[in-house]
């Protein structure tokens, strides 16, 4: 079973990917772009995930044939999405929370990687119930 300082330090690892991608290429490209390079950086840090992981959605014994993937789930635990945009907008948000439920993960991160600086303006971290019953 994961506990919440597993996930939390799983987090720290990711942002430092993150970090580390966006201070060697810098903003402005296309989200593919990050994508790979956030997918070697995580391989070089030997930090386990999987890529277009598919999200199912089954509603009540119905299962939908829908093509529905994260971008990056790492380690079972935490939902990584990425965006190259101009701004944030509330759809991300609902999107990376549905794939958070869907896939039961305690946690998600945005990131933008259009931005000045990952922490402060390109990055927003949620959690949710699967977290909250983490020990």
């Amino acid at each position: 079973m994961i506990s919440k300082k597993f996930v939390d330090e799983l987090e720290y690892l990711i942002t430092g990917a993150c970090i580390e991608v966006h201070k060697t290429i810098g903003p402005g490209l296309l989200e593919s772009v990050y994508k790979n390079c956030l997918i070697h950086e995580l391989s070089l840090q030997e930090i386990p995930f999987v890529v277009e992981q598919s999200v199912r959605i089954d509603y009540k014994g119905l299962e939908l044939d829908v093509a529905l993937s994260a971008d990056i789930f790492v380690a079972n635990a935490i939902v990584v999405e990425l965006k190259a945009v101009k701004e944030f907008i509330p759809i991300y948000d609902a999107q990376l929370l549905t794939y958070m439920k869907l896939l039961q993960a305690p946690k998600g991160i945005l990131i933008n990687f259009c931005c000045t600086n990952i922490v402060q303006n390109g990055k927003k971290s949620f959690v949710n119930e699967f977290y909250r019953d983490l020990l």
